[in-house]
């Protein structure tokens, strides 16, 4: 395998240690940064230019998901490979539409990875065994689920997870540089398209979406 420059992004630090001691043991492998947060991940895909992102899909400030729509137009030489817990085909299939060139799930063997990161060095899209037998399915059943936060805006998508975290409208606009108004202003058309009138109802789409970890 050509030597690869890779960012690893986990909000465990447990789990983000464990993968960079595997990722170490790959000939030609180098970790040039890592990080437990999603807003971070996305800046040093900008900054560093990695060959690829390895991303969990829920982190606090933007998800996984969210950074490879992004990074897909602003760092388009970095490939993404998505971790996951999740495996059902709305997440798959949303990390598809987005252009991951990777879905891997955490509970894979540990040899799935190197063999993820050849793949999509080659340019191929390797998805977990599992998970290629589910979209499959899905497919010869008529298609994909439907993206259940696609009547947003990734900026509003961006803010909704901000929301659901807990983080005030004040908080929300310092961190991404935006007034206050300017977030409350979004939160209303937020709830005005998904129909939902509460701070409580934003957070259960958001736990329903991925954005952040369900409570079951």
């Amino acid at each position: 395998m050509r030597p690869l420059r890779i960012l690893l992004a986990d909000d465990h630090a447990l789990v983000r240690g464990g993968i960079r001691s595997l990722l170490g043991s790959i000939e030609g492998v180098t970790v040039v940064a890592e990080t437990g947060d999603g807003l971070e991940a996305l800046e040093l895909i900008r900054s560093l230019a990695p060959d690829l992102a390895l991303l969990d899909i829920t982190m606090p400030g933007l998800n996984g998901l969210e950074i490879a729509e992004r990074a897909a137009k602003e760092a388009p030489s970095t490939k993404i490979v998505v971790l996951s817990m999740h495996a059902n085909e709305s997440y798959v299939a949303d990390a598809l539409r987005v252009g991951v060139a990777g879905y891997l799930r955490k509970s894979a063997a540990v040899a799935e990875l190197p063999a993820a990161l050849e793949a999509v060095a080659r340019g191929e899209i390797y998805l977990s065994p599992g998970i290629s037998q589910q979209i499959v399915d899905v497919l010869r059943g008529g298609g994909a689920p439907a993206n259940p936060l696609a009547a947003l805006s990734p900026r509003q998508r961006e803010i909704l997870q901000l929301i659901a975290e807990g983080l005030s409208s004040k908080e929300i606009g310092f961190r991404l540089k935006i007034s206050s108004k300017t977030v409350d202003t979004h939160r209303a058309q937020i709830m005005e398209r998904l129909g939902i009138h509460n701070v409580q109802g934003l957070v259960r789409a958001a736990m329903r979406a991925g954005l952040i970890p369900s409570d079951e």
